[in-house]
């Protein structure tokens, strides 16, 4: 299977600041890849470079083997692009938006416009700047999905709406991924990113430091907490191939998020007369993003073994 979109040993810089340092990553046809990172990390200019809007320093970054450099405004006109403030012309109703679009696009956009206007209940003979900032918002998505594109991008597209509009947005893109196309969505709405996505990309200061699906990650890591009799002691000691992503100590009790932990210590720790009460859960992905924002080394969210580590740093179905 084809990839949609490749970053190739990825860097920018402006000025002295370096927005992204050597990133790789892969994109498949029907993922769902949610794009995480703080304010700041990267993720819009991932998003522009990869559009053609920027030029990499170094490196190289494709869609559909177009070179995004070289090809921008070809994958542009192919790619659907949803950004977090609808670029729509106001004084327009729907139905005018669509009819405008459509004259960038082969026959039969308008018509397909139209369906998905019907599907998101939108209202076809209202303005544009009359209506809410959840329909403006289905409005650009409409726009972006009539074409069909292989890639959808959205850059923060829920920003501002209420939770309901929210999460019917997120959902849509499932439907999306259904029909074989691919959704790369940049969005700090993680816990409801985490009903849509299956794979995780996050950047931090410049740096993928994590790229992996969902359910390896789930399966994977763990967060236990460890309560013991003294108050002044180390976390405890890890079985081999387990691996420490963060730690937490709060008064007798260490909480720790470990990747690979060996269901069968649970019981020897159970028993160990040091620990009081040792239990174990599943963490959220924002759970798991905000220790992976807190640690210092990158090294230790490595994957051994999983299918996203074959290449390094690349995510692959």
């Amino acid at each position: 299977m084809s990839s949609i979109f490749e970053f190739r040993h990825v860097t920018k810089r402006f000025g002295s600041f370096i927005a992204l340092d050597d990133v790789s990553f892969v994109g498949k046809p029907g993922q769902v890849i949610s794009l995480l990172g703080e304010n700041g990390a990267g993720k819009t200019t991932t998003i522009k470079i990869l559009l053609g809007l920027l030029n990499p320093d170094m490196g190289r970054a494709t869609v559909q083997e177009m070179l995004s450099r070289r090809d921008g405004a070809e994958i542009r006109r192919r790619v659907g692009y949803v950004p977090d403030r609808p670029a729509l012309y106001e004084w327009m109703t729907v139905a005018e938006a669509g009819w405008f679009a459509a004259g960038f696009y082969p026959l039969g956009y308008e018509q397909r416009y139209r369906d998905l206007i019907r599907q998101f209940n939108l209202p076809i003979d209202r303005r544009i700047k009359s209506l809410s900032k959840g329909m403006q918002s289905k409005v650009s998505l409409a726009v972006a999905l009539a074409h069909e594109p292989a890639l959808l991008v959205l850059d923060e597209p829920t920003s501002g709406l209420d939770p309901l509009v929210r999460r019917e947005f997120l959902e849509s893109m499932v439907d999306v991924a259904a029909t074989g196309r691919t959704v790369l969505l940049s969005s700090h709405q993680i816990a409801e990113v985490e009903r849509v996505a299956d794979t995780v990309l996050i950047l931090r200061r410049g740096k993928l430091v994590l790229a992996e699906r969902l359910e390896v990650l789930k399966s994977r890591v763990k967060e236990i907490l460890v309560t013991q009799h003294a108050v002044d002691t180390a976390p405890p000691d890890l079985p081999r191939g387990a691996a420490l992503l963060g730690a937490k100590r709060l008064d007798r009790q260490w909480q720790m998020l470990v990747r690979d932990f060996p269901d069968e210590r649970l019981t020897s720790w159970r028993s160990d007369p040091e620990f009081t009460d040792v239990t174990i859960r599943q963490p959220s992905l924002e759970e798991i993003f905000v220790v992976c924002m807190q640690t210092d080394s990158e090294a230790s969210w490595s994957f051994p073994d999983s299918t996203a580590e074959q290449q390094p740093q690349e995510v692959l179905p």
